[in-house]
């Protein structure tokens, strides 16, 4: 998509956006929580535009994409905002920038990717844009990748800023990936807390920090205040809670009682259906928010 064709869909945003903030109003949980669902973990089981159908028929008001957008014509996109609004969703994070920001021989591409990314997550109205580390580089010791990552941050915070844009970076686990650089929320909010920017917070997967780390409610206690967003899986098997070793009750709870009011995106692959698994996984954590919140 060119430039004249951007300028052209940002445009037209402007018209949908009341519409769209709209529906989302009209589906506001009662508990102060919004639902999302990553999408990239429905992609086997039906087309993208089907996904987003079960999506918002399980009751969530949002989706997550990870760069499916970037091969979108302005036609495309424009159908698919369509979309969005007839269902009620709303993009609500969107990751999909390929240059890490712990990389030195990447910085120029990260920064211009991440550029390129914004105006899309203008376009596609997404308040929240999710970055990776990038790998480890040889030669350079984890404290030369961290000073790097936090002059590169600094830098991206800033630009997200001026475009009314939150960022937040994912630790992924190193047996998922063992040569990417960031592998623990630990040293995700220990880098954020450097930068110190009011839109730059840290993604807690606790899938990911489970793998390879634990002590799961310790760190999210410690650090409320830089969690930016929440993604939801059990281990082993990255299925639905239930099936596997997190306690997400305990989770929950401790979500409400520290007032954490950002998105709780499920990023699992359900056993079964997708519809009824998504839906009983919104409920179930919504029924626990609740109640806590009650408390």
């Amino acid at each position: 998509m060119n430039r004249r064709e951007f300028s052209q869909l940002i445009a037209g945003t402007v018209v949908g956006q009341a519409l769209l903030r709209g529906n989302a109003q009209t589906v506001k949980p009662a508990v102060e929580s919004r639902f999302s669902v990553m999408l990239w973990t429905l992609e086997k089981q039906a087309p993208f535009e089907r996904c987003i159908e079960i999506v918002a028929a399980a009751g969530y008001q949002g989706v997550e994409l990870v760069g499916e957008f970037q091969k979108w014509s302005a036609i495309d996109t424009r159908r698919m905002m369509r979309k969005m609004r007839s269902l009620g969703l709303v993009f609500d994070a969107m990751s999909g920038v390929k240059a890490g920001f712990a990389v030195p021989a990447e910085t120029d591409a990260f920064m211009a990717q991440l550029a390129e990314q914004i105006r899309w997550a203008k376009v596609l109205e997404c308040p929240q844009i999710i970055l990776l580390s990038g790998k480890q580089v040889e030669g350079l010791t984890r404290e030369d990748q961290r000073r790097i990552s936090i002059e590169n941050l600094h830098r991206a915070a800033e630009l997200a800023d001026k475009n009314k844009i939150e960022i937040v970076i994912e630790p992924i686990d190193p047996l998922e990936n063992p040569t990417i650089y960031l592998t623990t929320v630990t040293e995700g909010f220990e880098i954020v807390r450097a930068v110190n920017s009011k839109n730059l917070k840290v993604l807690y997967d606790f899938y990911h920090e489970q793998r390879a780390f634990g002590n799961l409610i310790e760190k999210l206690e410690n650090n409320i205040d830089w969690v930016g967003l929440v993604h939801i899986a059990d281990v082993p098997g990255r299925h639905e809670p239930g099936t596997g070793e997190i306690d997400y009750a305990n989770i929950y709870r401790k979500l409400a009682e520290l007032k954490y009011r950002g998105v709780i995106a499920m990023e699992y692959y359900p056993t079964g259906d997708a519809e009824t698994s998504l839906k009983k996984q919104r409920l179930a954590a919504a029924a626990v928010l609740r109640t806590a919140r009650q408390a």
